[in-house]
């Protein structure tokens, strides 16, 4: 006879079948015979509406085609794409314009994107570990839910403030006998309270999106065979790391839209002053989370079939020396919270579970370092504009980022990689990168700047020199700089001694100041003798195509080990464990690498730091960096870390035991069951199941 197993069986891993031989068995099923072997098949056969796509009793028959693995998928990378597009996207991209909005401080804004990150911190043991023995889709649709509520929070204090004004007229730089401090102006009205809020909606937002990374990975691994789950989870990724580019894009616009939309303006978006539209993108965001939640609500806690992918899988779990995983197999292991400490002690006595958690902090480190201040190190190298930079930047990693992602899932799917040859490839990965990183030792000379890495020309007053003091005492200006005729940048067009603005170039856009007296020498061209332009002295440095070459190689290679690492994670611990594992990393890499990663490079980068603003006494952002010491700081934190995570791939690979069972290629499929391009895979003992079901599992299911 067959043996029956409903849709609604839930098994989380293969030893959970074990289960079956508590109940009667006919006794014919103990020696069962070639001849009726058509028979005593294994089937899974769905009796009732816990395996169906609904809302509980509500499972209409005309949305059953949406109830399979492609249409998780989807729904999956709409959500992760929301979550990319609003957290590293529209967050970034509006923090100055909030700061200006709200009197924000830059450390004050640095908070509001912590949050995020310490929300998640918070949250992962807990969501991982119940929300891997509960019912997957509905801890991610309401997680999804809590995010759109954060980002509608986030967007609530254009609502309940003021409309923004301003009636200061524009400051055109150019020395005049009477001069205002700019620390003399209003006070802003106590607006910087609202940083509370921000950073309540940035909680929300890790809090929503922890399930994401954690309960949504490891679904998708349940319910695919586990040769196409790298797959799968590559293309999850990839929509994740797409999303910020949207982001980018759409929040660009939005802040060319003045935050008051309803009000006329005489600023421009090129105005220090201009505030731009940056609620849009987080009403937008929020409201889309919304409608892509309710379809995530209704899928079952396994899809239909997905039973069958459990029984044909191949353990590939680290065997520890005490044989302790093995109560891990127990099916009601970790389905109460007394069994928490000891799951976290079998995760902590799995040494290449923590040394792959180890290579994702460092990884994870130079990721967040690098897309926080990479398109700072491109804008001070290269001479070019903010958005230039951030143009050229996202150039780079979208293609290499999103590419290296789904390519990385591919390749393990495409040559079958076992869990030892998963981790050496993620060590040859790394190796790459780190060759590639060398490319930091080249770097561009700085543009001359008058009294920092040039001295003025012309004669100014007594002894003077670019100083601190001289910039708040004497001009109190702005830094708005200009580039003289003579090659030479200037802090402003004060203090380059313009005194007039002459005309604005039509082709460009950009102001010509004259009567500049410090523009003078050899340098200058016939005719162009006190005349400056607006903005940075462009590089003659011919560094940037290979600049940009390698960079995109060292992107790409990160990014190619990251879905290959994460499925190492998922196949060195027990099945039971894997979302709980997944979460004890994330906490892992966000703790070590993702939170300390922009400070690190933060603090690297401000070393090499040649001219600080001043902020009415306070030391504020840096105008002008020293691109040799630049370069040579981001080279070095880039080796220790680079070389810190293929020394943890590398432990990771010597110290993984696979189980007995488990073949001793790296390149053997992981699934047991017929329909594998493994060959002899099929014949590979499975050492849990029940004879019966042993004897069966070779049939066409």
């Amino acid at each position: 006879m067959p043996i029956l197993l409903n849709a609604d069986t839930s098994f989380s891993s293969k030893q959970e079948l074990l289960d079956l031989q508590n109940g009667p068995m006919d006794p014919s099923l103990d020696t069962p015979s070639p001849l009726n072997s058509h028979e005593d098949s294994l089937k899974f056969i769905p009796t009732d509406s816990e395996g169906l796509c609904g809302w509980g009793a509500l499972t209409p028959r005309s949305i059953q085609t949406f109830n399979t693995p492609r249409w998780v998928l989807f729904f999956l990378c709409v959500a992760s794409f929301l979550q990319g597009m609003i957290i590293n996207g529209f967050i970034n991209t509006v923090v100055t314009s909030i700061e200006r909005r709200f009197d924000l401080r830059s450390y004050q804004a640095g908070l509001i994107a912590s949050s995020y990150d310490i929300a998640a911190c918070v949250c992962l043991a807990f969501v991982s570990y119940f929300g891997g023995t509960g019912h997957k889709p509905r801890w991610l649709g309401w997680g999804v839910l809590v995010m759109a509520l954060g980002s509608l929070v986030f967007a609530l204090p254009h609502f309940t403030t003021p409309p923004y004004h301003v009636s200061i007229p524009e400051r055109t730089g150019v020395c005049t006998g009477n001069r205002t401090s700019p620390c003399h102006d209003s006070e802003g009205g106590g607006l910087s309270s609202y940083r509370f809020v921000f950073m309540l909606g940035q909680f929300l937002h890790g809090v929503g999106a922890t399930p994401l990374y954690t309960l949504g990975v490891t679904y998708l691994d349940e319910n695919v065979k586990s040769s196409y789950a790298p797959v799968y989870i590559g293309i999850f990724y990839t929509a994740a790391i797409v999303g910020p580019a949207a982001g980018y894009l759409l929040g660009g616009h939005f802040l060319n839209i003045y935050t008051e939309v309803h009000m006329t303006t005489e600023l421009t978006p090129e105005n220090p002053l201009w505030v731009g539209a940056w609620w849009i993108g987080f009403l937008a965001g929020g409201a889309a989370a919304l409608v892509i939640a309710l379809p995530i609500l209704g899928y079952p806690r396994q899809l239909p079939g997905s039973q069958k992918y459990v029984a044909m899988r191949v353990s590939e779990a680290h065997q520890l020396k005490d044989g302790s995983q093995a109560s891990a197999s127990d099916p009601q292991f970790g389905k109460s919270v007394k069994d928490m400490p000891r799951s976290v002690l079998l995760l902590l006595k799995n040494p290449p579970f923590l040394f792959l958690c180890l290579a994702g902090a460092t990884e994870a480190t130079l990721i967040a370092g690098m897309s926080t201040f990479g398109p700072k190190f491109l804008e001070s190298q290269f001479s070019l504009s903010a958005s230039e930079a951030a143009t050229w930047f996202g150039y780079m990693v979208v293609p290499a980022g999103g590419g290296g992602t789904f390519l990385g899932g591919y390749i393990v799917k495409k040559l079958n990689l076992r869990c030892r040859g998963i981790i050496r490839f993620c060590m040859v990965c790394a190796l790459v990168s780190l060759l590639a990183i060398f490319i930091f030792l080249i770097h561009c000379p700085n543009v001359p700047m008058a009294g920092v890495t040039a001295p003025y020309r012309s004669n100014l007053p007594s002894g003077h020199q670019y100083n601190k003091k001289y910039n708040e005492q004497y001009y109190e200006q702005l830094y708005n700089p200009v580039c003289g005729a003579d090659g030479v940048m200037y802090y402003s067009p004060c203090h380059a001694g313009c005194s007039t603005i002459n005309h604005t170039e039509i082709s460009t856009g950009r102001r010509v100041y004259s009567g500049c007296s410090c523009v003078v020498g050899g340098n200058v061209t016939s005719g162009q003798e006190g005349l400056a332009w607006d903005g940075k002295c462009t590089s003659s440095c011919s560094h940037m195509p290979a600049f940009l070459t390698f960079l995109f190689i060292i992107i790409s290679f990160t990014f190619l080990c990251s879905i290959p690492a994460l499925t190492a994670t998922l196949r060195c611990v027990p099945d039971n464990q894997r979302s709980f594992g997944l979460g004890i990393q994330w906490i892992v890499v966000r703790s070590l690498g993702g939170i300390p990663g922009p400070i690190a490079f933060g603090s690297v980068i401000d070393i090499s730091c040649l001219l600080w603003e001043d902020q009415c006494g306070e030391q504020g952002s840096c105008h002008l960096y020293q691109n040799s010491a630049m370069s040579r700081y981001t080279l070095i934190a880039g080796i220790i870390y680079k070389v810190l995570g293929t020394l943890f791939f590398l432990l990771a690979s010597v110290l993984y035991k696979p189980p007995p069972e488990s073949p001793q290629s790296s390149c053997e499929s992981t699934d047991h069951g017929p329909g594998d391009s493994g060959g002899e895979t099929g014949d590979l003992p499975i050492k849990d199941l029940p004879p019966e079901i042993i004897a069966n599992v070779h049939t066409r299911l």
